[in-house]
């Protein structure tokens, strides 16, 4: 217990002194407080995406998940993830960029909004964004509450833990905007990523060794260490979820906010050749960690998975490094969440309230700071009432991003995709999508679930009504786009 307090205090003194040192150029400018100036080098760049795509589903939810399903969990993620996020920062993150560059804009909605000239598209890509990103926060305060809870012995319950975990988050985005986050972020990357892998080797050595490891598994359950394991090794499910989670990165809109806040192209090339061998340095040892503890740890029904990364760090790791293990979450959930608290509140202050009574620049600032106060403790309510398991809430938003994907890729590639054109898209795929929740979870059509064809829905729906709708005005394409080479 007192190697959780010291090590928390640390955290938070130091999380709470770089929002401090970030406020003296976080607050002169809109431009400087949601978007960091659009000046994001390489190494804060690619800390602050890839601080915010390890989130704890990868350090909670997978290794809760890999528990009951085994080493199949990293062939049908990690390999995928890892070729298939920074493709598409190029294709998406790229183009968005420069685009946002001319037009002026700083947030993913703005962007789409100014280049189709186009509120009512806004309102409804902002609908989506608020409805998927919600919940992901939701699950992010939920598992740093039971990380404390663990971690403390219940001496911090989960309600104090998600709290604490909100309210920091808070504070330092409040105080430093895009800044501030980016520069936690390159704090809170390494803490995570040093405790996963360092805890990886620590645990493995606590049991053995990795053979020893791996044959205590193999006693318990072989079949967690099948490459190619349940549902997934059906082609029409693994194409399904491969989709999943290749595309529904660039669709988090605090992802494309910070791709958009790239300094140049040259930036953004170093992140996308740096990304893969981060994210398999992070899957690996968060999956082992779940397969080994289903043999320590026998008989944890559904989302008490959830749980075994505590248990595996309280039971195998040194005092001192186990004090990390809490911290590593924490780091992981804050540097998602302080990103969508960010994204979301700069949405509601450019694209929702600015556009009907405008204001100053110092003015949106402040909004942008009570709106992000409003939705913390929106966030921490719901963490408390929602009982789904963090990979199920993950799983549900996820799919749910996938299907905006069309819609932004023909937005920043395609010159006559229309404002209709995204708005059927974005509206076909997320009915699709809705019909197949509503038939039940695990339904499939034709071999395929319903984030796939929710997919292709939206991909069919964008081009059909682009080619019967008249295209936007050229002057405004020429300045979305810039002059053809």
């Amino acid at each position: 217990m007192t190697q959780v307090v010291v090590a928390l205090v640390v955290y938070v003194a130091v999380v709470a002194a770089i929002g401090i040192l970030s406020t003296r150029r976080s607050s002169r400018s809109q431009s400087e407080f949601f978007m960091a100036g659009r000046g994001l080098g390489t190494v804060a760049l690619f800390m602050a995406l890839f601080g915010t795509n390890a989130t704890s589903f990868v350090l909670v939810g997978i290794p809760g998940w890999s528990y009951h399903d085994g080493i199949g969990i990293f062939s049908v993620n990690a390999p995928i993830i890892a070729l298939g996020i920074p493709l598409t920062f190029w294709a998406i993150g790229s183009p968005a960029r420069r685009m946002a560059q001319r037009l002026k804009a700083l947030t993913p909605v703005e962007l789409y909004a100014k280049r189709f000239d186009s509120r009512t598209l806004g309102l409804v890509m902002f609908g989506f964004f608020a409805l998927y990103t919600v919940p992901y926060m939701v699950q992010a305060a939920s598992a740093s509450g039971t990380m404390l809870d663990v971690a403390s012995e219940g001496r911090i319950s989960h309600a104090w833990g998600a709290a604490g975990v909100v309210a920091v988050a808070l504070f330092y985005t409040s105080l430093g905007g895009m800044r501030g986050t980016a520069w936690t972020n390159v704090f809170q990357g390494a803490v995570f990523l040093g405790f996963t892998v360092g805890a990886f080797f620590l645990i493995s050595s606590s049991l053995g060794g990795l053979s020893a490891a791996t044959e205590a598994v193999r006693r318990h359950d072989s079949d967690l260490l099948r490459i190619a394991r349940g549902r997934f090794a059906e082609p029409g499910l693994f194409a399904s979820w491969s989709l999943v989670i290749s595309f529904t990165v660039i669709a988090f809109p605090h992802m494309l906010a910070r791709l958009m806040a790239a300094k140049d192209q040259r930036t953004l090339r170093s992140v996308c050749r740096m990304y893969p061998i981060a994210l398999l340095l992070l899957w690996v040892p968060a999956v082992m960690i779940g397969v080994w503890g289903a043999a320590e740890f026998p008989g944890l029904d559904g989302s008490e998975s959830d749980r075994i990364l505590a248990l595996m760090s309280e039971a195998h790791l040194p005092a001192f490094f186990g004090g990390l293990g809490f911290l590593a979450v924490l780091a992981a959930v804050m540097s998602t969440l302080d990103a969508q608290i960010l994204t979301l509140s700069s949405m509601v202050v450019r694209d929702v309230v600015g556009p009907l009574r405008g204001g100053t620049e110092e003015g949106g600032v402040r909004a942008g700071r009570l709106f992000g106060l409003a939705l913390g403790v929106l966030v921490f309510v719901l963490s408390q009432v929602w009982t789904e398991s963090v990979g199920d809430i993950s799983r549900m938003a996820f799919e749910g991003y996938v299907t905006l994907v069309p819609a932004l890729f023909f937005g920043v590639r395609w010159r006559r995709f229309t404002a209709a054109g995204a708005i059927a898209s974005i509206v076909t795929g997320n009915a699709v999508l809705a019909l197949g929740w509503v038939a039940g979870r695990g339904v499939t059509w034709l071999g395929f679930t319903p984030v796939f064809w929710g997919f292709v829905a939206g991909i069919a729906a964008g081009l059909l009504v682009s080619l019967a709708t008249r295209p936007a005005d050229s002057e405004r394409t020429r300045a979305a786009f810039g002059s053809v080479r």
